[in-house]
């Protein structure tokens, strides 16, 4: 017991010496410090490239890992496809409007003009089925004559025209897609001072007729439903040019494909548009 309690000269030297070594080591560092402060930039840059150097595999591994882990994190900034194709399809929509108040307010100026599609109705529908191939591109919904509904009314779907009604009774409708063979419709492409008939190709696709070459159409432009009165107020978005070349049997005609601007084959629901609806 006395030996366990026994100080010797030899411990409290050594107790000395470890308590001034902290003490240099401290000195030390705050030297280092003070060096590394006053030192001139380009020098501490050639330490900071030696650091990175040497430790170039462990610091991209942290930096790998970081990436991953905010990756992974949900962002809720971001919609999908349908929502995009949605609002983009509103935009060109609003543009096409704009363009055609510009018109009108260049000829009756000081005139006012009622908004786009005021007075319409809209009667919401469910897809019952769907049929898109190279003989027939229609839809099947779950509204009829009792809804309001008939013949040549014009169909919607992701704020764009879809097609229109062609045949109804008194509970159901069907909808002739303008991508069907048999289906016509009066179109304008983009800002192009021309209107045309573009008709169905089958297979989820149509094709504008007579336009010249002379007229600079280019893949990815807007193609418009025209306004037709009782039916619709104004043009709306129909399609994209997907395919533009010269007619191989009139080389001064274009060959234009124009696909639709939603993917019809995953619609839910549709809406009818129904100008100057009765008022019960």
């Amino acid at each position: 017991m006395c030996d366990l309690l026994r100080v010797t000269p030899g411990t409290i030297m050594a107790r000395k010496r470890i308590r001034v070594s902290r003490r240099i080591l401290f000195t030390w560092f705050m030297l280092t410090g003070f060096i590394f402060l006053f030192t001139p930039q380009n020098l501490t840059n050639k330490f900071q490239f030696a650091f990175v150097h040497i430790f170039r595999w462990p610091l991209s591994v942290g930096r790998n890992i970081s990436l991953a882990a905010h990756t992974q994190q949900p962002r809720t900034d971001f919609v999908n496809r349908r929502q995009y194709n949605q609002l983009l399809n509103h935009l060109a929509n609003l543009e096409e409007e704009l363009r055609q108040k510009h018109q009108k307010l260049e000829k009756l100026s000081g005139l006012r003009n009622r908004f786009a599609l005021e007075g319409a109705g809209f009667v919401i529908a469910d897809v019952i089925t769907a049929t898109i191939d190279a003989q027939r591109c229609e839809l099947i919904i779950n509204r009829g004559k009792d809804d309001g509904l008939d013949k040549g009314q014009f169909v919607l779907a992701d704020n764009s025209i879809i097609g229109t009604i062609s045949d109804v009774d008194s509970r159901t409708a069907k909808v002739k897609l303008f991508t069907d063979p048999t289906s016509k419709i009066e179109i304008k492409i983009a800002e192009l001072n021309i209107e045309r008939i573009m008709q169905g190709n089958g297979n989820n696709s149509a094709k504008p007729k007579l336009i010249p070459t002379d007229k600079k159409v280019k893949i990815g432009d807007i193609v418009y439903a025209r306004k037709k009165p009782g039916f619709l107020d104004v043009p709306r978005v129909i399609g994209r040019v997907a395919q533009c070349k010269e007619d191989d049997q009139s080389p001064f005609l274009w060959d234009i494909t124009v696909r639709p601007v939603c993917d019809i084959d995953r619609l839910n629901d549709v809406a009818v548009v129904i100008m100057n609806p009765q008022k019960n």
